[in-house]
């Protein structure tokens, strides 16, 4: 993480949004690009242009300083995705990293059974399966039964 948008900010800027997601993360970093470059709006002296109006766009208002209020945060609506064009144009290598897990692989599925439930007659994975009175049920019918017991 940056020096000048530390994990505070970054929780301000979470609050401000409503919650984290993949494009809060990338209106962070832009601003950072912008921020370093050019440093925080006092007034208009910074004008961001976006052409999006989801989630990256409320930590360039926030960490900015740029509001569609004081005429400074500009929406060109254009119904273009620019970024997503550039991951998928970039090449694999600046997109991701791959390298060997830190962690314990987890181990290969099971394949389980389907076994027929007695009351509907629908096939269940065994595993989702329950025992009432010696009959196996799927969960569905099981609960429908359990509760009128």
């Amino acid at each position: 993480m940056s020096e000048s948008i530390g994990p505070d900010l970054v929780e301000a800027t979470v609050a401000f949004h409503g919650h984290w997601c993949p494009g809060l993360a990338l209106g962070i970093r832009a601003s950072e690009l912008a921020l370093r470059d050019f440093g925080k709006a006092g007034d208009e002296e910074i004008v961001a242009v976006v052409e999006t109006d989801m989630c990256g766009v409320d930590a360039i208002q926030f960490l900015t300083g740029c509001t569609f209020g004081k005429g400074n945060l500009i929406h060109r609506d254009y119904g273009k995705k620019a970024i997503s064009e550039r991951i998928m144009e970039s090449g694999l290598e600046g997109l991701f990293e791959v390298k060997e897990p830190i962690w314990e692989i987890p181990r290969k599925a099971r394949i389980l059974s389907s076994l027929v439930c007695q009351s509907c007659g629908e096939p269940a994975m065994e595993s989702r399966t329950r025992r009432l009175r010696e009959r196996t049920l799927c969960i569905p019918c099981f609960e429908r039964l359990d509760m009128q017991l």
